[in-house]
């Protein structure tokens, strides 16, 4: 797969950004209070969910569980623990018809607060008697891959999940921490005799509101904050800026690479690059991310000045452990998109909200944006960032990733 030449220019219909509407208020209390939960169910403890109707509910992470976390879920609520999972991984195990989604991007990066969450979608699965930790494991997991009706445990049955419910935060919870996109929950019969809060404070227990689970990847852009730069000489780009942007949850930075000095009242020539460890840094021969990234920077160096984008979104957004899962499931014969959906992901679950918020906060409106993927186009302009050419960013397939780029193309849209 080679292009006539890897950096050629076409004229993309000109996209029009979209109107940003006013951003609300940021609830920096339920931002810290999603970010805690996070990271309670990465340490494999249980978490206290709220829904907007009163009733609380506790879910522990299933790639962390363990028997007697399940155990402590039934004394804690009196109620019977549930797994939950994304529709996409229902699908996989034969409990869900498959539905032409939109692109998770589509709607995460929708201003709407709760659009993301939504649109994943959830599903319980339960039997009589409920699941055991092992149960779970095993239809969570594709490592333990039960892909056959015959192959689920008797009496299974499976529910949609309804948005805003305390099932779809749980799961959504654990795709944000990037672990397994499962739970397993409970609910307490009936609402808690005292407030949500002090029964959680009397289990000590985190708490967190459905609603903010929802809300939590719209508020954490609007937290991103330029904390640091300087200057960083490159090979090949002597005169080079990098710009550190944080979000107010702690979470990862992203990085802008400022090349030269381009000027903000000119469409900036531009590349968004998803970071990529095994690529990047390693060198990695699966992917073409390391060509990309270098290619990149030396063709704005070459064209004088510019900014790449390095976001903080492994593996199209499910993080580099995951990848890694990824990885072991396409050595079993399943393509990059497959594997994303075997694990419970979408194919892509990239979100371009950080980068428009560090593109505006760099005083950049319009873009001639370094890319084979038309969504990035289309994402950036929903954003409201204009989009006015297409400059072409192609490298020839080494042996190992032929595959992969056919894949890109002819199930994701690349233009090659």
């Amino acid at each position: 797969m080679q292009a006539e030449h890897p950096f050629a220019t076409t004229t993309a219909p000109l996209s029009t950004p979209a109107a940003v509407p006013a951003a609300a208020p940021i609830d920096e209390a339920a931002v810290r209070a999603v970010d805690r939960a996070l990271a309670a169910l990465r340490r494999g403890e249980v978490v206290a969910i709220e829904t907007a109707d009163g009733t609380v509910g506790a879910a522990v992470s299933v790639e962390s569980v363990a028997l007697d976390a399940v155990e402590r879920l039934k004394a804690l609520t009196g109620g019977t623990p549930r797994l939950v999972v994304t529709r996409r991984r229902a699908v996989v195990l034969g409990l869900a018809a498959a539905d032409a989604a939109r692109p998770v991007s589509d709607i995460a990066d929708d201003q709407a607060p709760g659009a993301a969450a939504e649109a994943f979608g959830a599903m319980t699965l339960d039997r009589p008697g409920g699941l055991t930790a092992d149960q779970a494991h095993a239809l969570a997991d594709p490592e333990q891959h039960p892909q056959a009706q015959d192959a689920l445990p008797a009496g299974l049955t499976a529910s949609e999940a309804c948005p805003g419910s305390r099932e779809a935060a749980a799961v959504d919870l654990a795709r944000l921490a990037r672990l397994l996109p499962a739970a397993i929950t409970a609910d307490l019969p009936s609402s808690p005799p005292t407030s949500a809060a002090e029964w959680a404070a009397k289990h000590d227990l985190l708490l967190v509101r459905a609603s903010d689970v929802a809300d939590y990847r719209v508020h954490v852009v609007r937290t991103l904050r330029r904390v640091a730069d300087a200057r960083v000489p490159l090979v090949g780009s002597e005169n080079t800026r990098i710009y550190a942007f944080r979000p107010a949850d702690g979470g990862p930075e992203h990085l802008a690479i400022v090349i030269g000095a381009p000027d903000p009242k000119q469409p900036v020539l531009a590349r968004l690059h998803s970071e990529c460890f095994t690529g990047d840094l390693l060198g990695s021969l699966r992917c073409d991310c390391g060509d990309q990234l270098r290619g990149a920077i030396a063709e704005i160096a070459r064209q004088g000045s510019g900014v790449l984008l390095y976001l903080a979104q492994e593996g199209r957004g499910i993080g580099l452990v995951n990848k890694l899962r990824a990885y072991r499931i396409q050595d079993r014969g399943f393509d990059t998109v497959d594997a994303n959906e075997i694990l419970g992901f979408e194919a892509d679950e990239r979100v371009y909200l950080p980068a428009a918020e560090m593109l505006r906060q760099l005083g950049f409106e319009a873009v001639r944006l370094m890319t084979n993927n038309p969504e990035k186009l289309r994402q950036l302009a929903r954003c409201g960032i204009a989009v006015v050419e297409r400059v072409a960013h192609i490298f020839p397939a080494n042996g190992h990733n032929e595959s992969y780029l056919r894949t890109k193309a002819e199930r994701s849209g690349h233009m090659f």
